[in-house]
């Protein structure tokens, strides 16, 4: 329902003396018109019309406003990084998603990143990839066919170029990737997913990811791989696959190395980061459970907001004031003609 209101255009002390003035002068006009009604030739014509001049500019000045309730739809946006281990283990098959059927932790990574583009149908998306280092291969984007190809082509890096796994590797990158999220879209919600085993065998002491927080909405770190693990495979360089029977040898013991999935280590990013460690198995994938119940908290929303809106009401008025100037200025040359 619209409803009039005061809003001054010039402001509340500036409109208030104006329109104080306004009416203290109507005031005296009507008391000086009594007062010298016998000895003076003002009519009482005259007199009505610069009362209603005076009460005319009083209230244009406090500007007479219509308030008018509007509603207007918010878009709530959601953007969500995905971060995927590279790392020799993630060679390893010994994973299963959503069946009982082991596939390697490479390719359970693909088909969860495929199901978060699925989770999220209208959110943007930025895509990064980590092994010896991060790097931030897709910048956030919309396409979300652009970050399912990307993932078809993530390749394990080559064993040639594996030092050791480390869960830091691509925490700079990701630090940079959100802070500029944050800084160019201010009011989404920004969602990390790292995919990864957890393993951890470099002797660096792992960074804390508890930095991200200060970005994130929310984050996920998607487990795939076995606490049985198994052997790790020789991936030749540029292939991204690995010569039939031949693996990593263990240098301590000679025999071939096994890459087991670290769940406490991926509990433990979860926690630096305010977020929560999901393990996919053979019942559990990514849009099961907490991350699906998550993808429709964050998912992109439109929520209505109410507002109200002053129109201001002058203009009627000017329509009655200045007929009744141009009437008091011919009125004042009329009188100045007789007393010449």
């Amino acid at each position: 329902m619209n409803a009039l209101t005061f809003s001054p255009a010039l402001g509340w002390p500036v409109g208030g003396a104006i329109a104080a003035v306004m009416a203290v002068l109507a005031v005296l006009e009507v008391a000086l018109y009594v007062r010298r009604r016998g000895s003076s030739d003002e009519t009482l014509t005259a007199c009505i019309r610069r009362t209603v001049i005076a009460l005319l500019v009083g209230v244009m000045a406090l500007t007479p406003s219509v308030v008018t309730p509007t509603t207007s739809r918010a878009v709530n946006a959601t953007d969500v990084v995905i971060a995927v281990d590279v790392t020799g283990s993630m060679a390893v098959a010994d994973a299963r998603y959503g069946s009982d059927e082991p596939v390697s932790r490479m390719d359970a990574a693909k088909q969860a990143v495929h199901g978060l583009t699925a989770m999220y149908p209208d959110a943007s998306f930025a895509a990064v990839r980590f092994g010896a280092s991060g790097t931030l291969d897709v910048p956030l984007t919309p396409d979300s066919i652009a970050i399912g190809n990307w993932a078809d082509t993530l390749a394990v890096e080559a064993t040639s170029v594996s030092s050791g796994s480390s869960l830091d590797a691509p925490l700079v990158q990701l630090l940079l990737t959100l802070r500029d999220i944050r800084e160019q879209h201010p009011d989404d919600a920004l969602l990390l997913y790292m995919i990864t085993d957890g393993e951890q065998t470099s002797n660096r002491t792992r960074r804390t990811f508890s930095t991200l927080r200060r970005y994130l909405d929310d984050a996920f770190v998607i487990g795939v791989g076995s606490a049985e693990g198994g052997n790790i495979p020789v991936v030749a360089d540029g292939v991204g696959d690995s010569p039939d029977g031949e693996w990593v040898i263990d240098p301590a013991t000679g025999q071939p190395g096994v890459s087991v999935m670290d769940t406490g280590n991926l509990e433990d990013l979860a926690d630096e980061m305010s977020g929560t460690a999901l393990l996919m198995d053979a019942t559990r994938t990514i849009d099961s459970g907490a991350s699906e119940e998550a993808s429709h908290r964050w998912r992109v929303t439109e929520t209505a907001k109410e507002r109200t809106r002053l129109t201001p009401l002058v203009w009627p008025l000017a329509m009655v004031l200045v007929p009744l100037l141009v009437w008091e200025l011919g009125a004042w040359l009329a009188l100045s003609r007789r007393l010449i």
